[in-house]
Parts: C-alpha cells; sequence; structure tokens
C-alpha cells in the first residue's frame, strides 16, 4: 500500500495563494496579505506545522475559494482538516456555535487567535469607512469574548 506524502507547508502557502489569486480584503488589499500574516502570527504564538497549514487554508473553504471535498481529500493531516473546518463558518450559524465548535477542535482557538489580532489591526481598520470599521470592532470584540480571548 502506498501513501501520498503530506503537503508540505510550501505547498500548502502556494495553494492557498492560487487559490486566494483574484481575492481583495475590505480594504482592497491583496487577500494572501491577510493568509501571510495570519500564518506569521501562528508562528510567532509556537503553533507547529498543522496549525500554520490550517492558517494558510482557514478561509479557503469559507470563501469557496477551494471545496470542502477538496479539504477532505488533500494530502493534510486530519487535525489540520479539522481546524479548517472548525473555523469555516457556516451560513446562518450563530456566533456562539461557531466559537463552541473552535473551543472544542484542538489547535483551532490559536489560528483563530491570530486571525482575530489580523483582522482587528488598527493601522487596516483605519482605512474602513466608519461604519464599517465600528462594525467589525463590535464583531471582533464579540468573538474574543466568546472564545474567552483577552482584548488585544
Amino acid at each position: 500500500m502506498t501513501t501520498t506524502p503530506l503537503l508540505t507547508l510550501p505547498e500548502v502557502e502556494a495553494l492557498a495563494r492560487e487559490a486566494h489569486a483574484a481575492q481583495t480584503d475590505k480594504a482592497g488589499r491583496p487577500y494572501t496579505e491577510h493568509l501571510q500574516a495570519v500564518a506569521n502570527g501562528v508562528r510567532a504564538k509556537g503553533g507547529d506545522d498543522e496549525q500554520i497549514a490550517a492558517a494558510w487554508l482557514h478561509d479557503a473553504v469559507e470563501d469557496d475559494a477551494l471545496t470542502e471535498e477538496w479539504l477532505r481529500s488533500a494530502a493534510l493531516t486530519r487535525r489540520t482538516k479539522d481546524i479548517v473546518l472548525a473555523l469555516t463558518k457556516r451560513k446562518g450559524e450563530p456566533q456562539e456555535a461557531y466559537a463552541r465548535r473552535i473551543l472544542d477542535t484542538p489547535g483551532a482557538l490559536l489560528v483563530k487567535e491570530s486571525d482575530l489580532a489580523h483582522n482587528a489591526n488598527p493601522a487596516r481598520l483605519a482605512v474602513l469607512d466608519e461604519p464599517t470599521r465600528t462594525r467589525l470592532t463590535e464583531k471582533y470584540a464579540t468573538m474574543r469574548a466568546l472564545l474567552g480571548l483577552a482584548a488585544p
């Protein structure tokens, strides 16, 4: 029986960059900058390779950059896949259920914490219009509270 080797971190990064290549964030910046920042944040906080891989892919299914079917069959560890799926918001899902899934999935909280830290970065928020900035600031604060994370 032959087993497919797992994707390396550089391969995961390249795959994520390609999948999100046409996407921009709310400020019009390349979305891959956000993925890079989340992966760097996970690495800086001592995250392991599975968490760093999940950081690169954390929005891929939610943003329809990659399908859930692709993820399930990808040459990634079960833990990486579980983290990505835990971080994938579902339509109509209450924030409390989303937060509980993150808390219940080993390794997911660190990735979400890094995601929230980058999303709530004052320099990143400063370029948005006031209503959007206020809405997002409140949204991120609520999620931090649900996850038991201290304010940045």
